[in-house]
């Protein structure tokens, strides 16, 4: 053998020995006449031997051609193998992930939307950051990020969730010690789960949404989760997010009608790790899960 022949040499062998022609075998494989006759002549020179001989009924095999045609078959399945397990890795869902978001979404909102993600694909890892510092995604902090903001970058492909909303509530408990405020003025006489310090943060949104001067906090926190366990135990009145609020039958609003926060809320990734597989499931995963959170609140809170 003067060279090792193209593999598709052999695929082009099988196609002639089932079908007895040049054309058949052409037009199953896609391929001209000519080309299947110089593959043909390639082969043979390749193998040093004639493997066909014309007759009225067509091409006929000879025995070099039925000598070699299991080995082109084993070739052929061989192919067909290594092409579908090419495939499988290119669509397997496998590897880590590293997700932002803030705290309270990290925690309290984003589990049960990753639960069923990593129960339909177990070599998908994922790592949490939840932190309110916002992590760089060009710089690969993290993947995929849950942000309050829109991006501004315009190397990030991203997705608007729509406005998570955010309002006082208070534990029944409390508010059948203390009574219901119904207007925002009377919010002075209760007891009031805030911030210990205002970050810049902190102050734009007050300065959006604006509260009564000198209302007392009895109980302050700067971590945004301890706020949210002080108002279910009923410390008192604290601001959380409705949809929250909404799975705990005894979470009540407080003035829903009056005052009410609107975060923005978008899903970002580099946009060039958008078509690894890995990470535009869990893209779409959070994408879907955070649109069905926004859709069950807007559903028990119209407005």
């Amino acid at each position: 053998m003067s060279r090792e022949p193209d593999w598709h040499f052999y695929r082009t062998l099988l196609a002639v020995l089932d079908h007895g022609s040049l054309s058949a075998a052409a037009r199953e494989l896609g391929l001209t006449q000519p080309t299947v006759g110089r593959h043909i002549d390639a082969l043979e020179d390749a193998i040093g031997s004639q493997l066909f001989v014309r007759s009225p009924n067509g091409l006929l095999p000879t025995d070099a051609a039925l000598e070699l045609k299991p080995y082109a078959e084993t070739l052929a399945a061989t192919s067909a193998a290594l092409l579908r397990t090419a495939s499988g890795h290119r669509e397997r869902v496998a590897g880590t992930v590293r997700i932002s978001a803030s705290e309270v979404i990290g925690v309290e909102v984003l589990p049960p939307i990753l639960a069923p993600l990593m129960a339909a694909h177990p070599e998908l890892n994922i790592e949490l950051s939840a932190s309110d510092a916002i992590e760089d995604l060009l710089n690969r902090e993290a993947d995929i990020a849950v942000r309050m903001a829109e991006p501004a970058q315009d190397q990030l492909h991203f997705r608007r969730i729509g406005e998570i909303p955010l309002g006082f509530h208070a534990h029944r408990r409390y508010l059948e010690q203390h009574g219901m405020p119904q207007e925002m003025a009377e919010l002075a006489g209760h007891r009031l789960v805030g911030f210990d310090r205002q970050t810049a943060y902190i102050r734009t949104m007050m300065a959006r949404f604006p509260l009564p001067d000198g209302l007392p906090l009895a109980f302050k926190s700067d971590n945004p989760l301890a706020q949210i366990s002080a108002i279910r135990a009923g410390l008192g009145i604290g601001i959380c997010q409705t949809g929250l609020a909404a799975r705990e039958p005894d979470l009540l609003p407080v003035l829903p009608e009056l005052f009410r926060i609107p975060l923005d809320t978008w899903v970002v990734m580099h946009e060039g790790i958008k078509t690894a597989r890995r990470y535009r499931v869990t893209f779409d995963a959070l994408v879907g899960g955070l649109m069905n959170y926004v859709k069950a609140t807007a559903r028990k809170h119209p407005g």
